[in-house]
């Protein structure tokens, strides 16, 4: 007689909603752009259009359709702040797994360069890597300068507590080397933290590329891109409001979602240590 299948989280019937939610528009916003009725680079009416026929959310300050542009809006924007949001995690993950099992004197080599780190605002070194890099390298590097840091010493704590936990100290003493200790017997009692940890880092990289598009250090005209759209469309918001809006709820909505969907990795249960 087989067992029933395992859910998606132990202990739950179903995937929570808002981690359906997450993966939904991972999946549907690089489809966007193939939904949009209209060239979201074309001009297509006159600018500042209001809501109606063919033009649902009215045109831009270029006669732009805002509907076609709002679709193929999120596909770039995403894509660089889940890059550097991974990049963040691994990295800060690598090294808290470091100084948490190492101690000493690494532990407060990895301290003193994340309080190094945190000490310098996140837009404000974004801000300074995009005088060198292009928009996309600057949200990663920046991400990961800001965000490491804060995934490293949440990893350490947890790591160091987990040294002297029971199947730890089995996989020493059966001669396991240490990578393998740290990979198939700490990482996943962290996994839980990690992934919300991971969730949260997608919102600060999602904040800096929007940042940074919206001071005009990211995307360029005719690109579309939700933040992008802010700037270019705020002189005329009293025309077609929805020119502002409808960039706008999306853009906060998946920072919304994201946020809640690594809430609920942190409560989830059955995981962790």
């Amino acid at each position: 007689m087989t067992g029933a299948p395992r859910p998606f989280f132990p202990g739950a019937t179903r995937p929570p909603v808002s981690v359906i939610a997450a993966l939904v528009l991972l999946v549907c916003v690089p489809l966007g752009r193939y939904a949009a009725p209209h060239p979201p680079e074309r001009t297509v009416a006159a600018p500042w259009a209001l809501p109606g026929g063919r033009y649902p959310l009215g045109t831009d300050a270029l006669g732009r359709d805002v509907l076609s542009r709002v679709l193929a809006g999120g596909t770039q924007l995403l894509t660089v702040s889940l890059l550097a949001a991974l990049a963040a995690a691994v990295c800060g993950t690598g090294l808290g797994l470091a100084a948490g099992w190492s101690g000493d004197r690494t532990a407060r080599t990895v301290r003193a360069l994340c309080d190094l780190l945190l000490a310098v605002p996140a837009l404000v070194l974004a801000l300074v890597l995009a005088t060198a890099l292009p928009g996309a390298a600057a949200v990663v590097v920046a991400s990961v300068l800001a965000g490491a840091p804060l995934t490293a010493r949440v990893v350490a704590t947890q790591c160091a507590q987990l040294r002297g936990s029971g199947h730890v100290h089995a996989a020493v003493e059966r001669g396991e080397r240490t990578p393998a200790v740290l990979l198939y017997e700490v990482l996943p009692a962290l996994r839980r933290l990690v992934a919300a940890d991971a969730g949260l880092r997608l919102v600060t990289a999602l904040q800096i590329a929007a940042a940074l598009a919206v001071l005009g250090l990211g995307p360029q005209p005719p690109d579309p891109d939700w933040a992008l759209m802010l700037s270019e469309n705020l002189p005329g918001a009293a025309l077609n409001p929805w020119a502002l809006l409808a960039p706008a709820i999306p853009l906060a909505g998946c920072a919304w979602v994201f946020a809640a969907a690594a809430r609920t990795a942190a409560r989830a249960p059955g995981e962790g240590a």
